[in-house]
């Protein structure tokens, strides 16, 4: 029992390294949209994140300035977005593809000098799994959570925080008013084109960190489309998160879960009752995605108001229409 009990650990901590990238995207996610904005170019700033923050990681060897610098190129992809969609108006699903191909192609172009170098040891150093004091020790839960890289440990506060910002804080209801109906919010004070633009461009600030985490802690060197649909994925967990930012803790670990499945179980052959079972891995590779759309069959079926998405979600806001 005690071997299985370690075994059971060690696979949720791992699960729990997977599902970081997607964990910040999806906040990065859930941001823009709390303020009324579909963002989907996710998977863009994801990649501009993934390939500037190695990029500076190899030329500063500081880990501060990576992780910001990966922030600050998603988040200059989510200014672009903002711009066409709430300064101009523009439809948003579309800007958000070619905000996904504008990534990819950058990222491509930028990749091009940063395959095969190594990243320097004070940056590998510096994201170096810690054990937190006293929670570390708590048994099995300790472990999992609790022993991991600064990287996963800030995906993990970063969604705390921004549940209570949200939840308590009189910007965070002043951000929801402004997704829910943003006419309203206009004429009760709220200065309903800020809010879009901060909520955004942070949200683009978390997915271009969550790719980072792809090529400085988890590879950790630069591969072509390192991101590997990540930012598709986190879109459809905004949803089961029920734009959440605490459900999305539960959401990305379980896909970090079933990703991880596929990579402890590959190519086991297994004989049970004179029945030869092989394990391969391209159908264990389909069931983080094939348990996304499940779920979000049965978020889709219910009618709760808290389950559905923010009322001014994807419209244009004309001030002159209120």
């Amino acid at each position: 029992m005690t071997v299985f009990l370690l075994a059971l650990t060690l696979f949720l901590q791992t699960a729990v390294q997977m599902g970081t990238h997607i964990l910040f995207a999806v906040l990065g996610g859930i941001l823009s949209e709390k303020a009324g904005h579909m963002n989907l170019g996710i998977e863009g700033m994801m990649l501009l994140g993934a390939s500037v923050g190695f990029a500076a990681a190899l030329s500063t060897a500081n880990p501060v300035a990576a992780v910001c610098a990966a922030g600050l190129a998603g988040a200059a992809g989510a200014l672009i977005y903002g711009l066409i969609t709430i300064t101009l108006r523009g439809n948003q699903v579309v800007t958000g593809l070619i905000l996904t191909i504008f990534g990819a192609g950058v990222s491509g172009f930028l990749g091009k000098g940063l395959s095969g170098k190594a990243l320097p040891e004070q940056v590998s150093r510096a994201f170096e799994p810690v054990a937190v004091p006293l929670l570390h020790s708590i048994p099995v839960i300790g472990q999992i959570f609790f022993e991991q890289s600064p990287y996963v440990l800030a995906g993990m506060g970063a969604a705390v925080i921004l549940f209570l910002y949200f939840k308590y804080t009189r910007a965070g209801v002043n951000a929801r008013a402004v997704g829910e109906n943003p006419a309203v919010a206009d004429a009760s004070g709220i200065p309903v084109v800020l809010y879009k633009y901060v909520h955004v461009t942070l949200g683009g600030f978390f997915c271009g960190a969550g790719g980072a985490y792809l090529s400085l802690v988890f590879v950790p060197r630069w591969q072509d489309n390192i991101t590997a649909g990540a930012g598709w994925i986190a879109v459809a967990l905004i949803i089961f998160s029920t734009w959440n930012p605490l459900k999305a803790i539960f959401a990305a670990y379980l896909f970090g879960a079933l990703k991880g499945v596929g990579f402890k179980f590959q190519n086991i052959d297994l004989s049970i009752l004179g029945h030869r079972i092989v394990f391969y891995p391209q159908l264990l590779d389909m069931l983080p995605y094939i348990a996304t759309i499940a779920v979000l069959i049965l978020i889709t079926r219910k009618k709760k108001r808290e389950h559905q998405a923010p009322a001014g979600l994807g419209t244009p806001y004309f001030r002159e229409e209120r």
